[in-house]
């Protein structure tokens, strides 16, 4: 397993500001996997794919067998994770699972992007907590730090209950909340004091 949780961004959730140019931005609540001088890397986690049903998926990737939980097979949401890389699969997931390519972004978050961990998740072997994407959000170095000194973006924290216990139309402004902020009162101006 890799440990990535050692810089600023990692394991924390970028929200979008209400005045996000980017309309595949809106209102996005990110979870940062990877930040260094290579670049960024996160997971929207509040944009579900229509009309992508995960049991699709997995009867297209062929990793099911006849050993198939079928509460998580028909109940487990496809994610829009960002637009790079779109047809790229990720788990994201409760620290409760793991294999040789698990990516720790936080104590208790983790990332696995394989098809094995599909087989197992598909077999109820899975994380207790998982959310499943497809894409990332990508920046290139410096990007992300730009985007945030012109106020597109709010940092925060990433509690587990929020990531992965709030549904995906409510996360925006579920994290809002916990930060004690009125989307109202938010400016796209950014500013010096």
């Amino acid at each position: 397993m890799t440990d990535h949780a050692d810089t600023f961004l990692v394991g924390k959730l970028l929200l979008a500001m209400p005045n996000m140019g980017d309309s595949r931005f809106q209102k996005a609540v990110i979870f940062m996997c990877a930040h260094d001088d290579k670049g960024s890397m996160g997971l929207v986690i509040n944009n579900p794919l229509p009309g992508v049903e995960f049991s699709e998926l997995v009867a297209q990737l062929n990793v099911a067998n006849d050993d198939v939980d079928e509460d998580i097979l028909y109940s487990l949401q496809v994610l829009s994770g960002g637009p790079v890389e779109s047809g790229r699969g990720f788990v994201l997931h409760s620290a409760d699972f793991a294999q040789k390519d698990t990516v720790r972004v936080k104590s208790d978050i983790h990332v696995t992007g394989t098809l094995d961990a599909l087989r197992e998740i598909v077999q109820g072997r899975g994380p207790e907590q998982m959310l499943f994407v497809l894409g990332y959000a990508g920046w290139s170095p410096g990007q992300l730090e730009q985007e945030i000194q012109d106020n597109a973006w709010l940092i925060t924290d990433a509690p587990a209950d929020l990531v992965f216990g709030v549904d995906a139309a409510r996360k925006w402004e579920n994290a809002i909340q916990r930060m004690g902020v009125n989307p109202a009162m938010l400016s796209g101006a950014a500013g010096r004091a």
